[in-house]
């Protein structure tokens, strides 16, 4: 079992983790967002990539979420630890608290492509609960165990951005509920739950979001991400000897009765292209 992470491009640079070498990985999807990383932590085979490519170069509408999550099931990633920054939309998550996501509420405008499916094939999968219950837990137990405060639980709104919210908008996603905003981890996730992989959230609370008559500046948000750096792979380094290869979170089966097309019908191609995510059940 491989555990991947994917976040900020310092992450792999942790104590303890050997035998690092990038590679390239080709998908039908594109290139990822870069080369990944991959080593060894106490044992454990682990892989990692920055979202937003070295040097953080890539908006997060122009992230490849299929041929980030293609690699990732290429390289043999059983689960996916995302690390991300976000606004807090609670004044009890402060600045430099973390929260482990376990829902998301998606406004982004439909411009990226969040599904391996089409082109001949058709599935669905169940979403309902977005994450692995199994993995968030495990995060949850080890943000804990390193002293850092970690809300369980938290509903994620995917806005698309580049711009952070007007302050509307904010009060809107407080009026629903929300508890944190960010750009990037819905896509990550459904695609993860296509490709049967375990995905859970470690948001970083960066700054309030604008509700809070807070102007939102980079400066801000890149002061407190610095902060969270150590936290994040400290926890990491915690969760993955909790880690098991087996858990009955269902996350591998999550395509078994999805496919709803005919493999008769399905062309050559697409059956070729993604023989990595339905080769079990379709040959």
């Amino acid at each position: 079992m491989a555990i991947g992470v994917i976040g900020g491009s310092g992450l792999y640079e942790m104590e303890g983790l050997v035998n690092v070498k990038r590679k390239k990985v080709k998908t039908p999807f594109g290139d990822p967002s870069d080369e990944l990383v991959t080593g060894k932590l106490g044992g454990v085979e682990m892989v990692f990539l920055p979202r937003h490519g070295r040097g953080h170069r890539i908006l997060p509408s122009e992230i490849n979420f299929r041929a980030n999550i293609w690699a990732m099931k290429k390289l043999g990633v059983e689960r996916i630890i995302s690390v991300s920054a976000v606004g807090s939309l609670k004044k009890e998550i402060v600045p430099g608290h973390a929260v482990i996501i376990d829902q998301f509420i998606d406004r982004t405008r439909g411009k990226r492509a969040d599904t391996f499916f089409g082109k001949g094939v058709v599935a669905h999968v169940a979403f309902a609960d977005p994450v692995c219950g199994y993995l968030a837990g495990v995060l949850h137990t080890s943000a804990k165990e390193i002293g850092w405060k970690a809300h369980k639980g938290g509903t994620y709104v995917c806005m698309e951005g580049p711009l952070f919210s007007t302050r509307a908008e904010s009060h809107l996603y407080r009026s629903w509920g929300a508890d944190v905003i960010g750009m990037t981890n819905l896509q990550e996730a459904k695609l993860a739950r296509e490709a049967e992989i375990c995905y859970a959230t470690i948001a970083l609370a960066t700054d309030y979001d604008c509700w809070h008559d807070e102007v939102v500046t980079v400066e801000k948000v890149i002061a407190t991400m610095h902060a969270n750096i150590n936290n994040s792979k400290n926890a990491i380094k915690a969760a993955v000897p909790r880690i098991k290869a087996d858990s009955d979170c269902g996350c591998r089966d999550a395509l078994k009765h999805g496919i709803m097309t005919d493999p008769k019908k399905i062309p050559s191609k697409t059956k070729a292209d993604l023989k990595l995510i339905i080769g079990k059940y379709v040959k």
